[in-house]
């Protein structure tokens, strides 16, 4: 259940800049939006007192890869203080729009029906209207994907050979979102998909592939290009533990660390989902935490795990009311009891989360 106050302060609270964590302040949550922030001359009158005790107050949490299921969803999402759930396949139209701004839980932006080829796993349980068969028809595909909503364009790549769109087609596709002003996440879970995503000018490629770490040209490759990693990293370490092939997720957590060594983006996504068929179900909401201690374990410090999670994801997909904590901006806000930049689980230890400045129901940990 969530609850609303017009005007809160939150008092004696630690705030994460983005690089490191405040000398305690006061934050000002006025109306849905970050207002005031400091204990000089900061207006409190009127409003709902909550003093932290110099708990750690963060952005909200975004994941970069989701899928929803319906209500519950943001619900789940929301109690783990993911504020903002990209989500990366939903459909119909009709069951997505029901899930937009809705009111005290997490915050979505989405692809809609992602793009598929005539074959490959997905081609399973996604409708015919998924389906590309050539170049020739991507603008048409584009341009039903933005009348039915979608913010961006999703395409389902797999290995040449193996049912995915041919390289042609995911060409055209890309040239055609771009055209119409609108960025492309293309899926890539082999080394074949990866390099024909790179090869088409996807701007975020999200998964990573098992066993084999990336091409070693591929890490400056992305970063000279301007493309952006959402490796899924606790997608790929469920679906090699359901093949009984630990080992593989060994090659994926190397292949992100050399994304970061090279300064590629890396932003935190989980592929969370209840979609009956897929190799491995992640759990809304308390796998991004998970997502946060493997980028950690990956080479990334905690600063820089917490900015794939609030910044990194708020500016590579164009939200420019979110991702940090300053006045003016949507007031998602998680206030945690531990402090994460000297041992990350501690993003677990939620006490308070707010979506659009209305307090949501915490998960029990």
């Amino acid at each position: 259940m969530a609850s609303a106050a017009l005007k809160t302060a939150l008092t004696n609270v630690r705030v994460f800049d983005g690089q490191r964590l405040t000398d305690p302040t006061t934050v000002v949550i006025d109306s849905g939006t970050i207002g005031t922030i400091g204990t000089i001359g900061t207006d409190v009158k009127g409003a709902q007192t909550l003093d932290a005790g110099g708990a750690v107050l963060l952005p909200g949490l975004i994941d970069a890869h989701v899928h929803l299921h319906g209500p519950d969803s943001l619900d789940q999402l929301a109690a783990w203080g993911v504020t903002t759930g990209l989500d990366m396949a939903t459909w119909p139209p009709e069951l997505l729009a029901s899930l937009r701004d809705v009111p005290g839980t997490t915050s979505i932006r989405s692809a809609g029906t992602p793009v598929i080829g005539p074959g490959g796993p997905h081609s399973c349980f996604l409708a015919e209207e998924a389906v590309i068969r050539d170049a020739a028809h991507a603008d048409r595909y584009v341009a039903d994907r933005i009348a039915a909503g979608s913010d961006y364009l999703k395409i389902i790549l797999e290995a040449p050979g193996e049912g995915g769109p041919e390289a042609a087609a995911a060409k055209a596709l890309v040239a055609a979102a771009h055209a119409r002003g609108i960025r492309v996440i293309a899926h890539a879970v082999s080394h074949g998909a990866f390099a024909m995503a790179l090869d088409a000018g996807a701007d975020i490629v999200t998964h990573i592939p098992l066993g084999t770490p990336l091409d070693p040209t591929a890490p400056e490759r992305m970063r000279s290009q301007g493309h952006i990693g959402v490796p899924t990293l606790t997608m790929m370490e469920g679906v090699a533990t359901a093949r009984g092939d630990e080992k593989a997720f060994a090659g994926s957590m190397a292949s992100v660390a050399a994304l970061h060594r090279a300064g590629v983006p890396v932003l935190a996504g989980t592929d969370a989902n209840t979609q009956p068929g897929v190799s491995f179900h992640v759990p809304h909401g308390t796998s991004l935490h998970q997502e946060l201690e493997l980028l950690v374990a990956a080479g990334l410090t905690p600063a820089e795990a917490l900015r794939a999670a609030t910044s990194l994801p708020a500016r590579h997909f164009g939200l420019t009311d979110r991702g940090a904590i300053a006045p003016g901006l949507r007031a998602d806000l998680v206030l945690i009891d531990g402090d994460p930049l000297s041992d990350i689980r501690a993003t677990r230890t939620i006490t308070h989360v707010w979506c659009g400045g209305i307090e949501h129901a915490v998960a029990d940990a």
